[in-house]
């Protein structure tokens, strides 16, 4: 086995890349240097933690960036080369594009839309049932626009965010073709396919619903099944001149990764849908099968100095259009909750105030993401466990306010303004202002704390 430590101080441990048959140990300092020594200190600054990220998605991100401005050394370990990047289109609501336009993105330069309008029709008619969002109702309870991205256009921007050599804190390190396979979270440590154990102060697991990370935490399999409502969706991409060109599917435009499927087969499957939604089906060249897995909440996200972050905490259904977000929000909160952080025993306490903030507002997204916008009805026992009667969102515009009239920065520092009441995040955390909820909070500026 070859082990490396990232750890803060002196150490005893085994040389990066040696072999622990044939090296005596050793004391030394590992991968500090990437961090401390670029900014000139002389040695490793007293709140500057080793911080090891398993997957370099959305949610891996989006911790990278909170932490390398709350002042910590951040590596992400990914499994793929990241070379062939693929999605499609992705929402980035109010309640995630708060804080990440307040960490310097501008979405316009990453080639961001402003969602105008979308209506919920009937698929067998295609009559209008429900107007799901119009211009400026996202703005109205969320205070900001409702941006679709290309999924490849927001991964990129965020790793941009990440890695820059500019900017609050040290870059992030990414490590590609790093196939995690073990977790211990009491060094913390990742072991990779190589054999390569790699430890640090802290190891955040975000890399998927398949992640080992749960299993590791809570010592016994943890399996997506198939969610009771739904179990596959059919994804695929049409270019606007493709449907422009046929008349009877140029009405479409008017006005507004997985096993490969055959169209005929994508046809038959919703063959009593109205004739003129299956002509525009049918222009589909590429369509894969994308299975809805599901995950039911977790009863803990932690253990030791391991936690989860993302989809590998909450997988979610497609149907709120949150899953993205909640990610985003999940790094968010880290880097604003383990801000300071310094020993083993706080980060495990902090860990927990991340538990607390964070668990009931995901597992509310992920319960309501298993139904339609307008089906809240068929989930209301499940989320009688985190909400009042009074409290559950009775349509789509309910959900929308519940969803999008979020502020996870506001959330977050009172959580630690209750754990230590001196807390406060450095002055360069955040570029700008956070723009609040509309009628709700002011927004945040660095150096104060938000009030209403």
């Amino acid at each position: 086995m070859f082990v490396e430590w990232f750890i803060q101080g002196e150490s005893t441990s085994i040389g990066i890349g040696s072999p622990v048959s044939q090296q005596p140990a050793k004391q030394h300092t590992c991968g500090r240097p990437h961090c401390w020594r670029l900014y000139g200190f002389a040695q490793a600054p007293a709140t500057m933690l080793n911080v090891i990220i398993v997957g370099a998605g959305i949610a891996g991100l989006s911790a990278a960036i909170s932490l390398r401005r709350a002042g910590h050394c951040v590596h992400l370990y990914e499994k793929s080369s990241m070379n062939d990047e693929i999605g499609a289109a992705i929402h980035v609501p109010p309640n995630a594009s708060r804080f990440l336009t307040a960490w310097g993105l501008d979405p316009v330069q990453w080639h961001w839309v402003e969602a105008r309008h979308a209506d919920l029709v009937d698929p067998f008619t295609l009559q209008p049932i429900a107007a799901l969002y119009k211009d400026k109702s996202a703005d109205s309870v969320g205070g900001l626009p409702l941006w679709l991205s290309h999924r490849v256009d927001l991964h990129n921007a965020l790793k941009w965010m990440a890695t820059r050599s500019d900017g609050p804190g040290a870059p992030a390190t990414i490590h590609l073709d790093s196939l995690v396979m073990a977790l211990n979270p009491w060094k913390p440590s990742i072991t990779l396919a190589t054999g390569r154990e790699i430890c640090g102060d802290l190891v955040i697991a975000a890399d998927g619903v398949h992640s080992i990370a749960p299993e590791a935490i809570l010592g016994r399999k943890v399996v997506p099944v198939d969610p009771v409502n739904a179990n596959y969706c059919y994804r695929f991409l049409i270019p606007v001149e493709t449907l422009e060109a046929d008349p009877e599917t140029k009405f479409f435009t008017e006005g507004h990764w997985h096993a490969t499927v055959d169209i005929h087969h994508v046809i038959d499957t919703f063959s009593d849908f109205d004739d003129r939604l299956l002509k525009v089906i049918s222009k589909a060249t590429d369509v894969k099968r994308w299975p809805l897995l599901y995950r039911h909440p977790l009863p803990t996200w932690s253990k030791g100095r391991l936690t989860l972050a993302g989809d590998s905490a909450h997988p979610m259904l497609p149907h709120q259009g949150q899953g993205g977000a909640q990610g985003l929000e999940d790094g968010l909160a880290l880097g604003i909750i383990l801000c300071g952080a310094e020993t083993p025993a706080e980060i495990e306490r902090r860990l927990e105030v991340y538990y607390t903030t964070r668990h009931r507002r995901t597992s509310v997204i992920q319960i309501l993401s298993n139904v339609g916008a307008d089906q809240a009805d068929l989930v209301r026992d499940q989320l009688r466990q985190y909400m009042s009667d009074d409290e559950i969102p009775r349509d789509y515009s309910e959900a929308r306010s519940h969803n999008f009239g979020f502020d996870v920065v506001r959330t977050t520092l009172t959580a630690m303004k209750d754990y230590d009441p001196s807390f406060r995040l450095p002055d360069d955390f955040f570029d700008g202002p956070v723009i609040g909820v509309p009628g709700r909070c002011k927004d945040f500026v660095n150096g104060g704390f938000p009030s209403a």
